[in-house]
């Protein structure tokens, strides 16, 4: 075996349940996130969402290495530590604070619904973090035979999100590799957060293709296109339903909401935005703590009076019976309101209350804003419901009578296009790309893309579809 190699435990046949280990020598190795599986898809060796136990040897796994803090790239690290890992876990100083969050939803929600069993995990993971500032070298594994250094960079994704370099050092054969991980990469100019930084140079790079196979709309035209769908759908009186992930999506659906009251008039300026997830509430709390790390133009807001992420027609419903009337409430009476709940792919969570209570009424709308997972309830709706179809929902069959619309263009993910720059704007562009965190189309396109991208001239470049 030729090290350093690279072996993928997740996100290979789908966009989710990231998980892939670095190997280094046969002794020493590190793993880059450790997420859930969604819907339909699955590990390289067949476990799904359903089997949650992880199936490869533990021994040689030095650090865990976490790009951000969604549950599809963090999720499974309850059941990590309960397969016996006990090495430190790397992430960057945001997603530090960020994660003991998203780890008591995951272990509520996953493992046993016990608070102060949860509390007692976050307590046993929260000294295993260690959070670092971006664009700063730190030593993973110092072994004579090998030597690793990790640093992140911005990847634009959610506040925090990080892509890895990781720098492999073997002193006694004078050989240096350079790897990198790119997590997720957000949009170029997605609201509250810096764009993605690009990198120098690296011989491999591990890349995701979401939307490998599309380009997205520019900003302007995407919250235009966004207001002119909110207005046709509350102007059949009803609710406009978001589905939305409660970290990174909905802070940046708030923040584009926030500018459309704010130019807006009449009916605009009363009304209601009712968040109805309490873990989004939460999230949307500490990215307004992590101010520091926001774009120029975000702070720039802030800093002329306007509360972007806590505006005045914000509504919060945090207990399980407030939501309950809340629901009752929009379905039963004509009253237009926009709720943003959780959660992003329509699985679980209160925005199945409201979907068994609204679907089938043609006054509210199902607004989609994210990707959506195959085998997902939201894939079914988004899939079914424009044809006038139906689906399962908790053993009830509801037929698809609420507006559905998709805006492609509010992925928190780059497009093709920023996929290819990330890779063809390195100074020295690497010897070899793995495609992986995308659909088999989107894979495709996106290495047919990146082969027609190459800059003529400069070294040889692999594109391999694990």
């Amino acid at each position: 075996m030729n090290y350093p190699y690279i072996e993928h435990h997740g996100a290979v046949n789908g966009v989710t349940g990231s998980c892939h280990q670095l190997h280094l020598t046969p002794e020493a190795s590190v793993l880059i996130d450790c997420g859930l599986f969604q819907g339909d898809e699955s590990s390289s060796r067949g476990r799904g969402a359903g089997d949650l136990s992880i199936e490869f040897p533990l021994g040689s796994i030095r650090a865990l290495i976490l790009t951000h803090v969604h549950i599809d790239h963090v999720g499974r690290l309850p059941w990590l530590i309960g397969a016996g890992f006990k090495g430190p876990v790397y992430c960057t100083e945001p997603s530090a604070l960020l994660l003991p969050t998203v780890l008591e939803d995951a272990f509520l929600l996953g493992i046993q619904r016990d608070q102060q069993q949860a509390e007692r995990f976050i307590q046993l993971v929260e000294p295993m973090l260690q959070g670092k500032t971006y664009r700063e070298w730190v030593k993973v594994v110092d072994t004579p035979e090998v030597q690793l250094k990790i640093r992140f960079q911005r990847a634009g994704h959610i506040l925090g999100s990080a892509w890895v370099e990781c720098d492999v050092l073997y002193p006694e054969e004078g050989r240096r590799r350079r790897i990198i991980f790119s997590g997720d990469l957000g949009a170029p100019h997605a609201p509250i957060l810096p764009p993605p930084d690009i990198p120098y140079s690296a011989d491999v790079v591990v890349l995701e293709s979401t939307y490998g196979d599309r380009l997205h709309e520019d900003r302007r035209t995407r919250r235009r296109r966004f207001q002119t769908a909110l207005e046709q759908a509350l102007s059949d009186g009803g609710t406009v339903l978001i589905p939305a992930f409660s970290i990174g999506r909905t802070q940046e659906l708030l923040y584009e909401l926030e500018e459309i009251i704010n130019g807006g008039k009449g009916d605009w300026q009363q009304m209601p935005v009712i968040l109805d997830a309490p873990l989004a509430t939460r999230f949307t709390a500490l990215y307004r703590q992590l101010k520091p790390y926001w774009a120029k133009e975000a702070l720039k807001r802030v800093a002329s009076g306007r509360r972007p992420l806590g505006f005045d027609q914000l509504l919060t419903v945090n207990t399980h019976a407030q939501h309950l009337a809340m629901v009752n409430r929009l379905a039963s009476t004509r009253q237009p309101a926009i709720v943003i709940t959780g959660n992003g792919m329509c699985t679980a969570g209160r925005v199945v209350n409201y979907l068994k209570a609204m679907l089938e009424d043609p006054r509210h709308n199902v607004l989609f804003t994210g990707y959506q997972a195959r085998g997902t309830t939201g894939r079914a709706i988004q899939q079914y419901g424009p044809a006038g179809g139906y689906v399962d929902i908790e053993g009830q069959r509801l037929d698809i009578r609420a507006g559905v619309t998709t805006l492609g263009g509010y992925s928190a993910h780059a497009d093709q296009a920023g996929l290819v720059n990330f890779i063809t704007r390195m100074r020295h562009p690497p010897e070899e790309v793995r495609l992986i965190h995308g659909e088999e189309g989107a894979k495709q396109a996106l290495a047919l893309a990146l082969r027609q991208k190459m800059q003529p001239g400069s070294r040889p470049c692999e594109i391999l579809i694990p």
